[in-house]
């Protein structure tokens, strides 16, 4: 049994989108759209494609360009599609950040998006849970590294993506 000393070991970010749920969802599933807005765009180019594998098992991997310095490739591997409505995800990529080895994908975090309509608007929820397994102490590490405030600023850039590219 696991016992829990107060760490927060989830958190949840929402964005209201001017974009109904369809439109939200392709721009976290085709390669085309997620390369626009999740990377850094005043970055250079990705020297790597973006890839989607869209089925459960199947893995989405991004070049990451946060500066001049700072490249990685992110990403994750699905474990949970509903078009339109729900992606789950564990977060990370082989040979890259976070770390992922997909004979362990519980030992990352999980994501799970859900798209509600809203209007001809989408809430769009994002949550990270971490593995229960994982201790406070790690849980904290993750946190330390300031991922809540890098999925912020992540998904900061899809409103204006989705409303440059109508």
């Amino acid at each position: 049994m696991t016992t829990h000393t107060g760490t927060l070991r989830t958190f949840t970010v929402v964005r209201r989108l001017d974009a109904p749920p369809e439109v939200v969802f392709r721009a976290w599933t085709e390669p085309e759209h997620l390369v626009q807005w999740f990377a850094n765009p005043t970055a250079p180019p990705p020297a790597l494609p973006t890839t989607v594998d869209l089925r459960v098992g199947g893995q989405w991997r991004l070049h990451m360009i946060e500066n001049e310095r700072k490249a990685y490739v992110t990403g994750g591997v699905y474990r949970e599609i509903v078009p339109s409505r729900r992606l789950v995800f564990a977060w990370g990529a082989v040979d890259g950040w976070p770390a992922l080895d997909p004979a362990r994908l519980e030992d990352n975090p999980l994501v799970t998006l859900d798209f509600a309509a809203d209007g001809s608007a989408t809430e769009m929820s994002l949550r990270v849970d971490f593995p229960d397994h994982l201790s406070d102490e790690d849980v904290k590490g993750w946190l330390d590294l300031g991922i809540r405030h890098g999925w912020n600023f992540t998904l900061d850039r899809l409103a204006p993506y989705l409303a440059q590219s109508r």
